[in-house]
């Protein structure tokens, strides 16, 4: 069975209520051992505040290999000193995070778990507490350099990949250029070929600029990088379209033809993704050669320690990790055979029966 780890995020925010309330659906048992990197005593002190977790069994142990099947295992990597401040911006809270992620990672990088599912944290608290990195992909594609990272949004209905993950939006045409887009497309092609089951993925390639830059009348870097960056892929086996206008691909429902649509920047893709798919959207980091999933959600800070958070996002992520875990051990069996790959998708189609309802 798969070894899966999950970190506790900010310890201010709904990290722990929606990893104790998606653990407490009886399916996730049967699917894998889950380890959670954080505080028993934490753990323990939100687990109160939620009442279909009374039954809970948990389990203390000092390394990934000790965890125990059909039991919620909690490595403590959390200082006990540490205290919960519901709804606070901490630097305990941000040290408590930072602590769970680098712990959880170095179980990654040593294979003791088989993917990584991480709570989210306040990026500025973060950043005041030493972590250099805009963000979970940033740093986990740090920590694992012979991959190259995707942010990578995705849903049963819509998958969205960003070309320039969290940049600034005043950075954004600097750094964009073909080789950047085509780059992204590659992870993204693989990633859908590899991760979700898809045979020939179909790509879609939004504009940077309104309406796709209306032919160079407000913008060129439709002319000059994007589509340059689509007939380059397509040149490299990847069915790409585009660049598309961003307020009708999404307005008119073009966005259902393709398998998967890359944005330029941050909110020109998780909008029209948050909007169209929050309860079920997940954060993949796609390229690496480890599976990390999140919820696509913040810390919430408003709502924390209130049982009010929807679990819904943290289980999808959680059930996204070990489906990814499972078709990448299949799709390296089959690749081996090349006639086996044309009934990769339909064979090893997911199982979304038990997805919440």
């Amino acid at each position: 069975m798969l070894t899966i780890g999950i970190t506790q995020g900010d310890s201010n925010g709904i990290g722990y209520e929606v990893i104790i309330k998606a653990l407490a659906d009886p399916r996730i048992l049967d699917m894998f051992v889950p380890v959670v990197y954080g505080s028993s005593k934490m753990f323990g002190f939100n687990k109160k505040l939620i009442p279909e977790a009374e039954q809970m069994n948990t389990n203390v142990i000092g390394a990934a290999a000790d965890a125990k099947a059909k039991r919620v295992n909690i490595i403590n990597c959390v200082p006990d000193s540490y205290n919960i401040e519901f709804g606070q911006i901490t630097k305990e809270g941000a040290a408590a995070a930072y602590a769970s992620l680098k712990a959880a990672v170095e179980d990654l990088k040593s294979g003791a778990i088989d993917a990584l599912v991480t709570a989210p944290f306040n990026k500025h608290s973060m950043e005041e507490s030493g972590f250099a990195f805009p963000g979970h992909t940033e740093y986990l594609q740090s920590q694992f350099p012979e991959g190259k990272s995707l942010m990578f949004m995705c849903s049963e209905r819509l998958k969205v990949g960003v070309a320039t993950n969290h940049t600034p939006i005043a950075r954004v045409s600097e750094i964009l250029n073909s080789d950047l887009i085509v780059s992204k497309l590659e992870i993204m092609n693989a990633s859908l070929k590899s991760d979700f089951c898809i045979e020939k993925p179909k790509i879609a390639v939004l504009g940077l600029n309104p309406h796709a830059g209306d032919e160079g009348s407000l913008g060129r870097e439709e002319i000059e990088i994007i589509a340059p960056a689509v007939e380059a892929a397509n040149q490299a086996g990847i069915m790409t379209f585009g660049p598309f206008s961003p307020d009708g691909f999404f307005g008119n429902g073009q966005y259902q033809k393709f398998d998967a649509v890359l944005a330029m920047y941050h909110d020109q893709g998780l909008i029209p993704f948050k909007t169209l798919a929050f309860d079920e959207g997940v954060n993949y980091t796609a390229g690496l050669p480890v599976v990390r999933t999140s919820p696509d959600h913040g810390t919430g800070y408003d709502i924390a320690g209130k049982n009010l958070a929807s679990p819904r996002s943290m289980l999808y992520a959680m059930f996204m990790a070990a489906d990814i875990c499972k078709h990448r051990q299949t799709y390296e069996e089959i690749t081996s055979n090349p006639l086996q790959i044309k009934v990769f998708e339909t064979k090893n189609a997911p199982d979304r029966s038990y997805l919440p309802e």
